[in-house]
């Protein structure tokens, strides 16, 4: 449904015919490590999360799971090559 409260506008899932279903009726703000997320928007009572409607949960176990301004370094393996194997594959093309 359309958020009536903070989002206005928004297609929210926690919005019902009778309010806000999230704890306390409404979004929480967004913390200081969220920082420059691509989803956070700004609202006429501050900053929220587009995705989360208590940001500050997320964030207590490490990062956000969704958190587009962290960039995650990606290690490369090397795989361990069979020496025996190595050798056949280097006969095969002569």
């Amino acid at each position: 449904m359309i958020c009536q409260t903070i989002k206005n506008g928004q297609d929210c899932s926690f919005m019902t015919k009778k309010g806000c279903g999230f704890t306390g009726g409404s979004c929480n703000i967004i913390v200081e490590a969220c920082g420059d997320c691509g989803k956070i928007f700004a609202a006429a009572s501050g900053q929220y999360c587009k995705v989360y409607p208590n940001p500050a949960i997320k964030w207590t176990t490490g990062k956000c799971p969704t958190a587009s301004h962290i960039k995650v370094a990606i290690v490369e393996s090397t795989q361990k090559i069979n020496p025996l194997k190595a050798s056949k594959r280097g006969n095969k093309g002569k």
